[in-house]
């Protein structure tokens, strides 16, 4: 299963790979963190690694390591304003549960 992406999503890292000059595409990951077990990690990737899997989708790279492919496989990446608040949203079919303030989960 790959990973995709909102136009919303892709236009804003395009914004931000623009202005930041230079990177291949995002870089998404999970580590251990929270009370739920997991965090998902996201920054600009400048490289690949040997065994990184590609995705794109709306011409955006997004860049995945085969450890975290495995709680992301299927996921779809949003980015959304809610009020004064805005970021990226992550539709995650693998969650089974996340903790109250949405900072982390498990699979």
């Amino acid at each position: 299963m790959s990973i995709t992406m909102t136009a919303v999503a892709a236009d804003h890292v395009r914004k931000f790979l623009a202005n930041r000059g230079k990177g291949l595409g995002l870089r998404l990951g999970v580590r251990t963190s929270g009370c739920s077990g997991m965090a998902y990690v996201l920054e600009f990737a400048d490289e690949l690694g040997a065994d990184d899997q590609v995705f794109e989708d709306q011409g955006v790279k997004v860049i995945v390591d085969p450890k975290s492919l495995l709680y992301l496989a299927g996921t779809e990446l949003d980015y959304t304003k809610e009020g004064l608040n805005e970021g990226f949203k992550f539709n995650n079919p693998n969650v089974k549960d996340a903790c109250g303030c949405g900072e982390s989960f498990n699979v």
